[in-house]
């Protein structure tokens, strides 16, 4: 008999207003096949979810680091985020949280937790249990029937069923869409592309994400047109990232001499993600925009964007001597610990493309979980926005004659380099990726 289970438990338990979500323990491992035993016949499908950061969502770097440094011991010392213990695992790890093997075993201990969002998961989703999914808020039935998005899909070793929802936004929005227990928005993609153009259109998360190319679902099936790629690539994919934004610079004057203040202009248009850029766990991914002056002979002049006056826009300019997620220290109980620098290496003056979260102590936090407030200023670039940034630089009286080039690059990185740093992460997890460059010359007189 299929266990009916109506899930509304994400990355954090919360809201007291939701409809009752199902008890931990609910289902066993036994009850969902491992993924290789999906992948003897889908074996191409197989192949690009194993390189995905689907099937890495428990045992990836930094989700080990922030579950078992930040997230789990806070639960056990603050009674407001105590749900964050089973929540984080319900969207990372749901065969672990629907198994009640909460908490589960760290990942080098090689435990079925570490299958992630594996094919069992999405393919016994039947729907959600709400109208506007968040937070975990699927149905699913773990059994022989597998849901797709084919009407005519036909398999020897399992039942088939169509699923509209498959096809749908919402299947997504379950768990990349989660409130705080402070009622705070800490991922909201899926209203984020709900409220822009291209939902509008009719494009979803999936034609992105998952694109279509000719090809087989599986071994000995038929041949189609619009075989859809597992690999699910996102913001931690450098080829995704590459381009997402396109950057100009405009209005520079083709020659200039010493002591003459150049005034230029960044062109910053999103016209290819369907939602802001950052978008996600905003409260640790960072955009940014360094602009740079190159005389003659190579050497490297910043150049500091010009401020708006905008409420909350400290937060949008890098500044070495800011200090912030304090509340990292209190968690793990480091005495005297006076923060980590709030953009890390990211050179002083550059714009950010960011949305800050604040703690319930007023200060910056990368813990989602302990999130109350982050209304104070949202500075990403929204789908089909252009944002213009102004900039004036003096030129030095002692500049050598010949060309002078102006070179605006925009990087991305997943977390402030000083947290990648503090917990001795793989440099990778924090790189910056370059998005974008752009440049201009200036003959110095």
């Amino acid at each position: 008999m299929f266990k009916k289970i109506a899930i509304i438990m994400g990355l954090l338990l919360v809201l007291p207003a939701m409809a009752s979500a199902a008890k931990m323990g609910a289902c066993k491992y036994a009850d969902f096949k491992k993924p290789n035993n999906c992948g003897m016949c889908h074996r191409q499908i197989y192949k690009e979810w194993q390189n995905s950061l689907m099937s890495k969502s428990y045992t990836h770097e930094w989700d080990q680091v922030e579950y078992f440094k930040l997230a789990l011991p806070h639960s056990q010392k603050l009674e407001k985020v105590a749900g964050v213990k089973a929540g984080c695992i319900a969207c990372h790890s749901p065969l672990a949280f629907l198994s009640g093997d909460i908490p589960p075993k760290p990942a080098d201990q090689n435990t079925r937790a570490n299958e992630g969002v594996s094919c069992e998961v999405c393919h016994n989703i039947t729907g959600t249990s709400e109208k506007v999914p968040f937070n975990f808020s699927f149905n699913i039935e773990p059994g022989n029937v597998k849901r797709g998005p084919r009407k005519d899909a036909v398999s020897p070793m399992h039942k088939t069923a169509y699923s509209q929802f498959h096809k749908s936004a919402e299947m997504c929005a379950t768990c990349h869409d989660e409130q705080s227990p402070y009622g705070a928005w800490v991922k909201a993609t899926y209203r984020e592309w709900k409220e822009g153009p291209y939902a509008k259109e009719g494009k979803v998360c999936q034609d992105c994400h998952m694109p279509k190319a000719p090809g087989k679902s599986a071994a000995g099936g038929k041949e189609r047109k619009d075989v859809a790629h597992h690999t699910f690539q996102g913001s931690h994919s450098a080829k995704q990232l590459a381009g997402a934004v396109d950057l100009k610079l405009e209005g520079a004057p083709k020659e200039a001499k010493a002591g003459q203040t150049l005034k230029f202009k960044a062109r910053l248009f999103n016209g290819k993600a369907g939602h802001p850029i950052p978008s996600g766990s905003t409260e640790e991914r960072m955009l940014w925009l360094e602009v740079w002056a190159v005389d003659a002979n190579g050497k490297k002049y910043p150049v500091p964007v010009t401020k708006k006056g905008f409420k909350g826009e400290e937060y949008t300019v890098a500044d070495s001597s800011a200090m912030t997620y304090q509340a990292i220290g209190e968690i793990m109980e480091i005495k005297d610990f006076k923060g980590l620098k709030r953009d890390g290496n990211v050179p002083d003056g550059a714009r950010i493309f960011r949305h800050p979260f604040f703690d319930p102590k007023g200060r910056m936090t990368i813990c989602q979980w302990y999130t109350k407030d982050n209304t104070l200023v949202d500075y990403r670039i929204k789908p089909k926005e252009t944002k213009m940034e102004d900039y004036s630089w003096k030129v030095p009286a002692d500049l050598p004659k010949g060309k002078l080039t102006i070179k605006a690059s925009l990087y991305y990185s997943q977390i402030p380099s000083s947290v990648g740093e503090f917990f001795k992460l793989p440099e990778t997890e924090y790189a910056p990726i370059l998005v974008n460059s752009a440049e201009t010359d200036i003959e110095i007189k």
